[in-house]
């Protein structure tokens, strides 16, 4: 019989550490990791602490040479923004985790565990942990310095406009809100007559001048004070003044044309009535449904001005209407308007319930029935200083220009159910908006579909239009369709995630 020894199990044997002695694994440097560690340390070089640049006033963080970042605490961007930090004096290590360890929000310090390896004494590689930590430090960025100091711009756009009624410049807040052209602007100031905007490079303002010659028919002038010369490298600070006018004339103003005027737009009658402004004004003829548009240059080699304000307008009530269809005009006519229907009507004073009754002719035919309140302008019995209207013979002025159907004010702002968005700006030593003139600009808005189609309406949350029996039928309204959403935080995030954002 024989005997077989078993194979003995092969173990990997162990050395002692050349400075501790105590039993290890084989590894090239033959030391514990303990003893390794106190020999080489592979953070050596790199900051332990570290300075971060913060901007009080927009929350942004400084990325150098001259970016400003807006970053989360703990997010993902911060953790970018640290580690190029300390990049440079990483580059003989392998970064192989980062990562932030909380700290108290307001201590002004952001704690990041930064782990690392390295090639130690013969290929040995050796793994470590530490902490870096950075510093908050206030610093008030490029942008946020120059609206403080409020002095420091390049360039400003004075837009003004010589009317009583603020309608061309609620239209053109609104085109400017959603074209986002007012971020740019360092400050925004409200005048008498118009608004200022402030820029810190002149390409800035340009761009404003550009948007407003193709948005609102007006001209400019521009003008440049030289505030400061080197004569060393040859170079100028300049500070540069765009002044725009944007013509005197408004929505619903009852105005008089020159007869050469009239008679290139398609032998119009001198009396028209706005109906609206956008890049052109729209004319239409009361007596005949004639459309004309005037554009800016249009204007100023033949200007002429509104004959009466929004607070001249009296109420009427319509007593008979006869529609005109069919009406043949002259040779050398213009274009007919199809969204209007011509008629004539005998109206009353609502005022003056047992006196006078005045016939006209209104291009609202299509609105209008008998008993219908109406607002208008009465020639009659109006004393008007106009250099064209004065020259007309007195049987072809109208005794009333009819303008707008009246509806009930109340019923319509409480059942109205969106809202619009508003500019920041400076309203020092100015008197508080008419809310009547901006009820005036709403209702327009409600009235006139091709207008609304330029801006943004968002739906009012807080606000739930109000439907009754009693509602006048044929008052316009703005569709659901045509609302936009408003964006928050909460509809987003939910309300912990608002709460936490905001913070």
């Amino acid at each position: 019989m024989e005997y077989v020894q078993a194979p003995a199990t092969i173990s990997q044997a162990n050395i002692l550490c050349c400075t501790c002695g105590v039993p290890i694994p084989p590894n090239p440097a033959n030391m514990c990791v303990a003893c390794l560690r106190t020999q080489v340390d592979i953070s050596e070089g790199i900051p332990k602490q570290v300075t971060v640049n913060f901007c009080k006033q927009c929350e942004r963080y400084l990325q150098p040479p001259a970016t400003w970042m807006s970053c989360a605490l703990e997010s993902r961007e911060l953790l970018s923004l640290c580690l190029k930090k300390i990049k440079s004096s990483m580059t003989k290590v392998r970064l192989i985790d980062a990562g932030f360890l909380w700290t108290e929000p307001h201590s002004k310090r952001i704690k990041m565990k930064v782990t690392i390896q390295k090639e130690v004494m013969n290929g040995a590689i050796l793994q470590q942990v530490f902490v870096v930590e950075f510093v908050i430090q206030y610093q008030m960025c490029d942008d946020c310095h120059r609206v403080e100091a409020k002095d420091f711009w390049k360039a400003v756009v004075q837009v003004r406009q010589k009317t009583s009624h603020k309608k061309t410049f609620y239209y053109l807040e609104q085109l400017i809100l959603k074209h986002k052209l007012h971020q740019n602007a360092l400050n925004i100031k409200e005048m008498n007559d118009g608004i200022d905007f402030y820029y810190s490079t002149k390409q800035h303002a340009q761009k404003m001048t550009d948007f407003l010659q193709c948005t609102v028919p007006c001209r400019s002038k521009t003008s440049q004070r030289l505030i400061s010369h080197d004569i060393h490298s040859n170079t100028f600070n300049y500070k540069s003044t765009y002044s725009m006018e944007i013509v005197p004339v408004c929505k619903d103003n009852v105005i008089c044309l020159s007869p050469k005027l009239a008679q290139s737009l398609g032998n119009m009658g001198q009396v028209c009535v706005c109906v609206r402004v956008t890049s052109t004004i729209h004319l239409i003829d009361p007596n005949t449904l004639q459309i004309a548009e005037v554009d800016g240059g249009t204007f100023w080699r033949h200007p002429f001005s509104s004959l009466c304000s929004p607070r001249q307008l009296e109420e009427f009530i319509v007593m008979d209407i006869d529609v005109l269809r069919n009406q043949k005009l002259g040779a050398g006519a213009g274009i007919r308007s199809n969204k209007h229907l011509l008629a004539e009507l005998w109206v009353q004073k609502t005022s003056e319930m047992d006196g006078q009754q005045y016939h006209c002719r209104t291009y609202l035919g299509h609105l209008l029935n008998i008993g219908d309140l109406v607002q208008g302008f009465d020639f009659v019995n109006s004393n008007i200083n106009d250099e064209h209207l004065n020259k007309m013979k007195p049987h072809t002025i109208p005794d009333v220009v009819l303008i707008k159907k009246c509806y009930d004010r109340n019923r319509r702002s409480k059942r109205r159910n969106w809202k619009l968005h508003e500019m920041d700006r400076d309203r020092e030593g100015m008197a508080p908006n008419d809310e009547r003139q901006y009820e005036d600009f709403l209702e327009d808005l409600e009235e006139d579909e091709a207008l609304r189609k330029n801006i943004n309406i968002y739906r009012d949350a807080s606000k739930i239009a109000v439907e009754s029996d009693t509602d006048e039928e044929g008052a316009p309204r703005v569709s659901l369709a045509e609302m936009l959403e408003e964006l928050s935080l909460t509809d987003a995030t939910g309300e912990d995630g608002a709460e936490m954002m905001t913070e």
